[in-house]
């Protein structure tokens, strides 16, 4: 999405509600992404996450981090955050544009940028994964993901309920498929294949891997 959109329709309440609305599979992947995401998360690291809305993914972090920094560039947001993750203390927030983070080089453990970020945001991804690797620390560990291309139609049908509702615009057919979903108000969501993520880490000085989860997931694990 890009940003106009997202400040527009999709921030805030109307972002959680995507996730309150979800049927029990999408519960499934979203679960599983945050269960592999702990799973490799170093306890009491300094963690930083791009494009953290209402801080769903920064409040289950949170008890097994050191410090949490959520990221994100609408303010409506970060606002429904500071209420959504009240308890937490490790959590702090800032309005900030992924691709150009505002951050000293070394500055955290790990970096997270799941559920499909890496497409959602509408930036230059290889400016994006640079950006995280810069504020990475030496050993650090960076998290993308990105739709696995067999939850195609469970991923589809989750969009129709959001047109449904009005939380994104009419589907429009004849443009969507292959991983790329498009409205007809603007709205577009794509999907990072194994082979983008390829390209994209292929001049890396880092190891990664590229990993499948819950047959719904595809991530790039980066270690620098």
């Amino acid at each position: 999405m890009n940003d106009r959109y997202y400040f527009k329709k999709l921030a805030a309440d109307r972002l959680k509600r995507v996730y309150d609305l979800a049927p029990p599979r999408i519960q499934q992947y979203l679960r599983a992404e945050l269960d592999y995401t702990l799973k490799l998360m170093p306890e009491n690291a300094t963690v930083l996450e791009l494009g953290c809305g209402y801080g769903r993914v920064l409040k289950a972090m949170s008890p097994k981090a050191r410090l949490v920094v959520g990221i994100d560039s609408a303010l409506s947001s970060l606002e429904l955050a500071k209420s959504y993750c009240v308890d937490q203390l490790n959590i702090h927030l800032a309005c900030m544009d992924a691709s150009r983070l505002a951050f000293r080089d070394g500055s955290f453990d790990v970096v997270v940028c799941i559920q499909n970020g890496v497409s959602a945001f509408h930036v230059d991804q290889r400016k994006l994964i640079g950006e995280s690797m810069r504020v990475m620390r030496p050993g650090g560990l960076a998290l993308f993901s990105s739709y696995a291309e067999k939850f195609w139609d469970v991923r589809l049908d989750w969009f129709e309920k959001q047109s449904l509702l009005g939380l994104v615009g009419e589907i429009d057919y004849e443009k969507t498929g292959n991983g790329f979903i498009v409205c007809k108000d603007g709205f577009t969501a794509t999907t990072a294949t194994a082979q983008s993520f390829r390209e994209l880490t292929a001049d890396l000085d880092a190891d990664f891997d590229i990993v499948e989860v819950d047959e719904s997931s595809l991530f790039c694990v980066i270690r620098k």
